[in-house]
């Protein structure tokens, strides 16, 4: 791995069910935990070897449909706290060190641009009945904030210290109960001016797409595989390249179910690989609940 901030260490995702179609009005507010442990890959002229990380995250997120241009619009808010351990050989001697604190947050905003209607709870119900077989097409940005914890004389922090626009093109095939999905995206970093004491880190788009099968049962039970695949991303440090471009692979699948309707469940498991010189392999494991009202 490069230089780059930890919160950065997996930036890409692999999430069902994004494109979801609902009735304007509903909201859920949630908290998930997600362990991740896995083996860095560092630019080998910063002498870290046989790297190796934990990660403990506390994720607060609220979500609301509402119409816009009488189509269904979502807001994402996703708050992280984090606690970190990394340890290697830095210059041929044994190194660890921790992080606690809050991570950058992040902020989605998306919208169906077809085959999803706004509509309220009852309409709602009535045209999912109505087109079972449908196809929907979605537009999102996600912004991460750089409000998280981070330090100008450390080169591992929890925040970035810089903006990272996302957006995305979505689309979902539903045929009865299985829906097939399909999304791309372009992640932009703007330039973080304090990089380990005052150094200028920039870096070029990364590009990713990510495809979910995802198969629905009564009772609001759900279980779907996913694959994504990014690449590119090369940073720059003080105008001069580091060779770092990304090939990242991700894979893994999750169980979804709900109780009386309100109340959601998700239990998952994602793989990363990296196929560059620099990058993670790590092992995501995650468990969140949701209200919806």
């Amino acid at each position: 791995m490069s230089c780059s901030g930890a919160s950065g260490l997996l930036a890409q995702e692999l999430e069902p069910r994004r494109w979801t179609h609902a009735p304007v009005g509903t909201n859920a507010a949630g908290v998930g935990y997600l362990f991740t442990d896995g083996d860095l890959k560092f630019d080998p002229a910063l002498q870290i070897q046989n790297a190796d990380f934990e990660m403990n995250t506390i994720l607060g997120s609220y979500s609301r449909y509402f119409g816009l241009f009488d189509q269904t619009a979502r807001l994402d808010v996703q708050v992280p706290y984090q606690h970190g351990r990394w340890q290697g050989l830095l210059q041929g001697v044994p190194t660890s060190i921790r992080r606690d604190g809050f991570g950058d947050p992040r902020i989605r905003m998306s919208m169906l641009l077809a085959g999803g209607p706004a509509l309220e709870r009852k309409e709602f119900v009535e045209y999912r009945k109505e087109h079972e077989d449908n196809t929907i097409v979605g537009l999102g940005l996600a912004v991460r904030v750089p409000l998280g914890e981070y330090m100008d004389d450390k080169l591992i922090n929890l925040g970035e210290n810089r903006f990272s626009f996302q957006p995305q093109l979505g689309i979902v095939q539903y045929l009865g109960p299985w829906s097939f999905e399909l999304t791309a995206s372009t992640f932009v970093a703007t330039t973080n001016d304090d990089f380990f004491g005052g150094r200028r880190l920039e870096q070029d788009p990364l590009y990713a797409l990510q495809a979910h099968v995802v198969r629905t049962f009564d009772a609001g039970w759900w279980i779907s595989g996913g694959v994504a695949y990014g690449w590119e991303g090369e940073q720059e440090l003080d105008g001069v390249g580091l060779n770092d471009r990304r090939r990242n692979l991700l894979y893994g699948g999750s169980i979804g179910f709900s109780l009386e309707a309100t109340h959601s469940f998700r239990i998952g498991y994602i793989r990363q690989e990296s196929f560059a010189n620099v990058g993670a392999d790590a092992n995501i494991f995650l468990l969140t609940y949701a209200i919806v009202f």
